[in-house]
């Protein structure tokens, strides 16, 4: 049985495009970053305690877990979920005609095999620019609120993309290829061998 150790609806509906199907268990642990930790060592950290958590709960038998973790990194600053409207606006204002990241870091546990892989993806995203008008407009919609970096690119903010280089559907959330590969036990493609130039 897969037990994807998230309660992320995107992630869910990734998987199940794939074919597969799940139960749902969300981990609950503390999400705190690490004094000085690099985005990339913090979302694989994130991603393997989620697992861990989970995987404890279930020891004895053949399940297989997944858990990820995705934040949004513009000028070496982590953009989480927004705690409210302004700081909704603040980071739109920020990703207006600007580049920036998305890290999702992944950790597969096979109870069967007693085996763990964990690995991140990054996909650089360049944005338009944005009038205060449209980012008015997209936080009344509600949409940036529970989304890392304020914005869904699979909803209403795909019209504020100009660009991606690397996995879309490590934007939504998971990197589904990569994920299947470790899920069956081929070595995952890290994103973090590509370089891209905007």
């Amino acid at each position: 049985m897969i037990i994807l150790a998230s309660a992320s609806p995107r992630r869910k509906q990734l998987l199940e495009s794939a074919g597969l199907s799940m139960c749902i268990e969300a981990a609950d642990i503390d999400e705190t970053r690490h004094p000085g930790e690099l985005p990339v060592d913090f979302v694989q950290r994130m991603a393997r305690e989620k697992a861990q958590s989970v995987a404890a709960k279930h020891k004895q038998t053949d399940n297989t877990i997944i858990a990820a973790d995705t934040i949004v990194v513009h000028a070496g600053e982590i953009l989480g979920k927004p705690h409210d409207k302004e700081d909704a606006r603040r980071m739109l204002n920020l990703l207006s005609g600007d580049v920036h990241s998305v890290y999702t870091g992944v950790c597969v546990i096979d109870l069967a095999r007693d085996s763990e892989q964990v690995f991140f993806c990054e996909t650089k995203v360049h944005f338009c620019t944005l009038s205060e008008a449209q980012i008015t407009w997209y936080i009344g919609t509600g949409e940036p609120m529970d989304k890392a970096g304020s914005y869904g690119i699979q909803g209403k903010a795909a019209c504020f993309v100009k660009e991606i280089r690397g996995s879309y559907t490590n934007v939504v959330g998971l990197p589904l290829c990569e994920t299947l590969e470790a899920l069956f036990h081929e070595p995952p493609q890290l994103s973090k061998q590509k370089h891209t130039n905007f």
